[in-house]
């Protein structure tokens, strides 16, 4: 008797087993869906890093998008170049000029600087210290409490005496940091070269205003736009325009950086070797880089 329970238990398995197994293969075909080639040639070109920094979820909604939508190829912050030409061979399309995208922290104000700060006791967080009105002086500048260094995933970009400062030899561009800074002060920005001469403050205050809040603030006092067509003077803050960043013309942006009271004129990226070399016992200068936001709103380009 028992052989013959074992017998039906069997049979009744192999039948379930060739029933499910035709379904299977049914839905299979039924609901298969022909994916692109090319997404996964993408998939295989992109590095995986999954960062988000050319603003889609990850590389594989990014291949995806290049392929099924015709998103640009110049998007991988983190495969640059050589990526854009791997993806310009897969979707047969030519490959433009491309710059990296990098971070630039927009305040040059070290602890020391800052005026009116008052005692903190919250949680030492910049979203959280951005909600209380009177922690510091100047309402545009960095707050100095490391979200931006918790959110970078490749440990470029730390805060030295109060000032968050990005490391650029490390940096892949993701984005992260810009992204998790309440005051909008670091933004995203196109190298075109190594180094870019930026305007290191955010505040729109008027010059008297910023004197009783910071010690390094720009004071809208023109003496830049007067050296330099490079610059304009917009709601009291110096602007660069970068459509007309030029070798010659960064001419006379370095006599307007000179001529800077604040020394807020500086250029950001990575030292070259010249740099190097002529500060070999020297303590090498801040530098940083441009997408323009502040504290209080949104702006486009500004330096």
């Amino acid at each position: 008797m028992s052989w013959v329970i074992i017998g039906l238990a069997a049979s009744t398995m192999l039948g379930m087993a060739l029933v499910l197994s035709f379904v299977l293969g049914w839905a299979n075909r039924a609901f298969h869906v022909e994916v692109d080639p090319r997404v996964d040639a993408a998939i295989d070109v992109l590095p995986g890093a999954n960062c988000g920094g050319c603003g889609y979820v990850g590389c594989g909604e990014y291949a995806e998008a290049i392929v099924q939508d015709g998103a640009p190829i110049n998007k991988c912050t983190v495969g640059g170049e050589s990526c854009m030409k791997a993806l310009a061979d897969v979707m047969g399309v030519e490959a433009t000029a491309s710059f990296p995208w990098r971070p630039v922290v927009h305040c040059g104000a070290h602890t020391k600087d800052r005026l009116g700060r008052n005692p903190y006791h919250g949680e030492k967080r910049c979203s959280t210290a951005n909600l209380v009105t009177d922690i510091q002086g100047c309402t545009y500048g960095c707050l100095g409490f490391g979200d931006c260094t918790r959110a970078c995933n490749f440990d470029a970009i730390h805060v030295e005496d109060g000032l968050a400062r990005v490391d650029y030899e490390k940096c892949v561009g993701c984005g992260a940091c810009a992204n998790a800074c309440p005051r909008n002060i670091i933004t995203m920005a196109p190298f075109k070269s190594e180094q870019l001469l930026v305007v290191e403050c955010s505040n729109k205050d008027a010059g008297k205003d910023v004197k009783t809040v910071c010690n390094v603030g720009c004071l809208g006092c023109k003496a830049c736009e007067r050296a330099s067509d490079m610059f304009c003077i917009e709601n009291n803050l110096s602007c660069i325009d970068y459509d007309n960043y030029t070798i010659e013309n960064l001419k006379t942006g370095l006599t307007a950086a000179k001529k800077c009271p604040r020394h807020r004129l500086v250029f950001v990226g990575k030292p070259t070797d010249q740099d190097l070399s002529a500060v070999t016992e020297e303590e090498l200068p801040d530098i940083i880089v441009p997408k323009f936001k502040t504290t209080v709103d949104d702006t486009e380009w500004r330096g």
